[in-house]
């Protein structure tokens, strides 16, 4: 399998008063393309804030970071935005869903973002919602639903463009354990058929799902291999 992201001495800090907070400290690592990735370790260990590194949605103090074989760290912000809508996709704890807008509009916001027609957007975004189960749902707004089905659209609208990368950051957080497992069955499917993958997770049940896992401590990567020996 080829690399699909490289990190190379990827450090960032936060300053708290006269303080600065190293949270992720000169960390380096690959992602094979295909793999199902979950980051683990306790909490304030610095997961999301690794994820928001790989996801674009916040700058490293210094590193590379490398995806499908452009150095995505040194883009500036108008083409890191539009990267992170052709390329990438984002599944939140909270859902991030609009609730005024029914599922499938929900789902199809990337694609008219990208500049995809109503038609065609609807038609993919008919077709993300179809393989997370929610066949029957179209046309439900957020409040009609239950938390599972809340994060299924979110899983929908990550996928209906096509992204290479699917990031998850606690993806079920908020959820009672069927319906987690529900979610988790959807993920892995999705890598089945050769989706990549990236979770965040501080459940062990759910990290044992994936292929690989790498566990965070003190900024640093302490652990790296099969979920197994790793958690």
């Amino acid at each position: 399998m080829s690399k699909i992201i490289e990190v190379k001495n990827l450090t960032k800090s936060f300053k708290t008063g006269d303080k600065e907070l190293v949270v992720l400290n000169n960390m380096s690592f690959e992602i094979e393309e295909g793999q199902f990735f979950s980051v683990t370790g306790r909490s304030g260990s610095g997961k999301s804030t690794l994820l928001y590194q790989l996801g674009l949605l916040d700058h490293p103090n210094s590193g590379e970071i490398i995806i499908n074989g452009i150095k995505v760290s040194a883009l500036g912000n108008e083409e890191r935005t539009k990267f992170r809508l052709k390329e990438l996709g984002y599944v939140f704890q909270d859902y991030a869903l609009v609730p005024e807008l029914t599922a499938i509009e929900n789902a199809a916001i990337p694609l008219l973002m990208q500049g995809f027609g109503k038609k065609e957007a609807y038609q993919k975004a008919e077709k993300a919602l179809h393989r997370a189960g929610l066949t029957d749902r179209l046309e439900s707004l957020p409040n009609q639903l239950s938390g599972g089905e809340q994060q299924r659209i979110s899983i929908a609208r990550a996928i209906a463009h096509d992204p290479k990368i699917i990031f998850a950051d606690e993806p079920t957080a908020n959820l009672d354990s069927e319906t987690a497992n529900q979610v988790m069955q959807t993920f892995s499917e999705l890598n089945s058929g050769g989706q990549t993958i990236v979770m965040v997770t501080h459940e062990s049940e759910y990290a044992r799902l994936t292929r690989r896992a790498i566990k965070l401590g003190d900024g640093v990567i302490v652990a790296d291999g099969k979920p197994e020996n790793v958690i």
